[in-house]
């Protein structure tokens, strides 16, 4: 078993270096079953321009189990842990088949770069902000793209300048006192449960906010307490058009 599969990543090895259009490479030293592949970030992403390394280590088990593969080179994208390196990919697990071998797998990374997964991620913080500022998004990866892959740096209108890894990743990442102010002031202040008890109703929540207001609520702090039927009443009566 051994001999067969070193015979096979010789093969395989040798085909990588014959390929003079895909652009993927290996090295490795005395131990051929310990490798780095390369490739080129994809054209019309963030991270074009730059060279991604990434360690392999080939199992006993090779080629009925994957390759074991993760980032050396540090990347922004929601499938690829921005700390360890770590990636989440089906060719890697659960969709690896013996026929596939390091380069498709190496490939399939390629492409993972061109087609991000934020429902299926590695990295929770990156996949929120594609999801929900997919510019900044662009903006970080080709910032680490430039500082970690050598990719030229893209005008954008701005420079990260000599900016630590920190410093990117605070400007990444939108605060949390952000967010909770803008919490707050949907829902006027007021407990998020007795805002929705009333909107589970089926009444709109600006409409329960001014309700709650034209009442005349505590809004105690933002905490939630048991309300008075009285008040229950005049806000049901209120958002009802009686007078």
């Amino acid at each position: 078993m051994a001999s067969n599969r070193a015979r096979r990543m010789r093969k395989e090895i040798a085909d990588i270096h014959s390929d003079d259009v895909s652009k993927i490479t290996v090295s490795h030293g005395d131990d051929i079953m310990h490798l780095k592949g390369s490739f080129q970030g994809p054209p019309g992403t963030p991270y074009e321009g730059g060279t991604y390394v990434i360690d392999i280590s080939i199992p006993q088990e090779y080629p009925f189990r994957p390759p074991i593969m993760k980032f050396d080179t540090k990347v922004w994208h929601p499938n690829v842990s921005s700390q360890t390196g770590a990636i989440c990919l089906d060719t890697l697990s659960s969709a690896w088949s013996p026929v596939l071998t390091v380069k498709s797998a190496l490939l399939s990374l390629q492409s993972l770069l061109s087609t991000p997964e934020p429902n299926d991620p590695q990295d929770a913080e990156v996949a929120k902000m594609l999801k929900e500022r997919p510019k900044e998004f662009d903006r970080v990866a080709a910032e680490w793209a430039n500082k970690y892959a050598g990719a030229p740096r893209k005008d954008r209108g701005e420079s990260s300048g000599g900016a630590t890894e920190e410093s990117m990743r605070r400007k990444a990442r939108k605060s949390k006192e952000e967010e909770e102010a803008e919490r707050v002031a949907q829902y006027g202040g007021y407990n998020e449960r007795m805002i929705d008890d009333f909107v589970s109703m089926g009444f709109d929540r600006d409409r329960v906010v001014a309700a709650f207001d034209f009442v005349g609520i505590d809004n105690n702090g933002g905490e939630w307490y048991e309300m008075e039927e009285a008040y229950m009443g005049d806000i049901t009566a209120r958002l009802l058009g009686e007078p």
